[in-house]
């Protein structure tokens, strides 16, 4: 399975995209903070057209956390 990884998003639109990529795709999607929205903005929600509960998205702190908690053994 492949998971993908956004860095800081600071675009809304484009994490709902993704987010809605995901659930069709299977893939899991990691946030790695901080981001340049709040996760509840509506361009987030309008974007990911109510994907997220199909996606498995997990919110890591920062960099250091996330590969702390996944420990990936490849990173593109």
């Amino acid at each position: 399975m492949l998971n993908i990884v956004l860095y800081e998003p600071e675009i809304p639109p484009n994490t709902g995209n993704i987010i809605r990529l995901c659930a069709n795709t299977g893939f899991r999607l990691h946030i790695i903070e901080p981001m340049g929205f709040a996760w509840d903005d509506k361009r987030l929600r309008r974007a990911g057209l109510d994907y997220h509960e199909f996606t498995a998205v997990t919110r890591h702190h920062d960099f250091r956390a996330f590969l702390e908690a996944e420990n990936p053994q490849r990173l593109f």
